[in-house]
């Protein structure tokens, strides 16, 4: 087809060119987007049907996107605060420092929890565990399992948080690359812990268990995914699959908020819960004579008969007595913990389908080095909906230009076809 193309398309491809360039981009990308730039300085008249510039040219551009002027100070301020780390919007940053930032912090107050026995399990200090629960934690199964949980999950939470920076991801991508790995192997450190010691972790009942389980599961799945689609080169889902692995992660910071507020509420409610006379003699620092008085059925515990007697323990927050106040905060943690996991599971999916834009930048970054690497079926690599599902087949902006150009009939046939009708 000869003469100027359609101007929708011309400015469609200009717009893509101006959308494509906030991703780290190879030495190829790099030619081929000083290639586009040059062709950008020629008049509108420029033929794109006889061009030897190959599709993919288009999809990158070396041309910094334009972003509005400040609309006052706070925002021309929050600019120099934000621009420098990599993030182009506001609200952007504004999620970020919600969310990484919370989990940051939350990783870095644990990090005196490595010493177990001077901070965590201390019974002479602050209490950072629920009361008894350190009595699972001496030794054996539970000691290992508390180890493994804070040396996996604690460093791991933290390095995860600076995957989400994007000038570490832009400028330092063999970092980006190498803690990844790091960050997923301290990952499946933390979760095996959390497996050893769900018997008996916020009094270790069978809903608290299957939460923790469902979560673990949740959470190594999207990781796995997420590096089964950066393998595919699948950009766009790799990204997808991150965001709900962490998102699923964070729950653990919701669920105490919750837990809090519940246990609360519920503190004159008339709960009780079941606890062994071992960890109540555990709590009140082997006194037996106060265990006696509080709980007067551990009796066969001191003498001998019933090693592992239970008892009935009120839940009262409020209560002046340790074992009230554990059996408060038990009675409502498998309840926080179900509904804090599907608060992040329902909100992570929301944030994702309000950002097609990105999605869809991202993919198309992934078609072209899915075309470089010679990958069959460029664009759908990795797990897409068009390869899994009955999608719509996905197609790069230019050929679905083309595409719609192609079916579109010209004047001369329409003008045929009109002839054809009047006679």
């Amino acid at each position: 087809m000869k003469g100027p193309p359609p101007l929708s398309l011309l400015c469609y491809a200009v717009h893509v060119c101006d959308c494509a360039n906030s991703f780290p981009r190879s030495s190829t990308d790099k030619k081929q987007a000083r290639k586009v730039k040059t062709l950008s300085h020629f008049p509108v008249q420029l033929n794109f049907a006889s061009s030897q510039t190959p599709p993919s040219t288009v999809l990158m551009s070396s041309t910094p996107p334009r972003s509005k002027p400040p609309a006052n100070g706070f925002v021309a301020l929050a600019r120099k605060v934000y621009n420098p780390i990599g993030f182009k919007k506001g609200y952007n940053f504004t999620l970020f420092v919600i969310t990484v930032g919370g989990m940051m912090g939350f990783a870095l107050a644990r990090m005196m929890y490595f010493n177990i026995d001077g901070v965590l399990c201390n019974p002479d200090h602050k209490q950072r565990t629920l009361p008894g629960e350190c009595y699972f934690y001496q030794s054996g199964m539970g000691r290992a399992g508390i180890i493994m949980h804070l040396a996996g999950m604690v460093p791991g939470g933290f390095l995860a948080c600076l995957q989400f920076v994007p000038v570490i991801r832009h400028k330092a991508m063999l970092f980006h690359r190498i803690n990844g790995y790091l960050v997923l192997l301290l990952s499946v450190v933390g979760i095996i812990g959390v497996l050893m010691i769900s018997r008996h972790s916020f009094g270790g009942g069978v809903s608290m268990q299957t939460v923790m389980g469902t979560g673990s599961i949740m959470f190594l799945g999207a990781l796995g995914l997420s590096i089964y689609n950066i393998k595919k080169l699948q950009i766009e889902q790799h990204r997808a699959w991150m965001l709900r692995a962490w998102v699923y992660a964070g729950f653990i910071i919701t669920m105490r908020i919750i837990s809090f507020l519940a246990v609360m509420i519920t503190a004159d409610s008339g709960y009780y819960q079941v606890k062994q006379c071992a960890v109540l003699d555990f709590i009140f620092r082997h006194n037996r004579t106060k265990v006696l008085d509080f709980y007067p059925g551990c009796g066969g515990y001191y003498s001998g008969e019933s090693p592992g007697l239970n008892v009935i323990v009120h839940s009262n927050y409020h209560a002046h007595q340790p074992a009230e106040i554990a059996a408060g905060f038990t009675s409502v943690f498998d309840a926080g913990s179900w509904l804090a996991l599907a608060i992040h599971a329902i909100l992570v999916e929301l944030y994702l389908h309000l950002t097609p834009a990105e999605s869809e930048r991202l993919r198309r970054i992934s078609y072209q080095r899915q075309l470089e690497a010679g990958m069959k079926n460029a664009g759908n690599a990795g797990l897409t909906v068009q390869r899994l599902g009955d999608a719509e087949p996905w197609l790069p902006p230019v050929e679905l230009q083309r595409s719609e150009h192609s079916r579109t009939p010209s004047s001369d046939e329409e003008m045929r076809e009109k002839s054809v009708s009047a006679a």
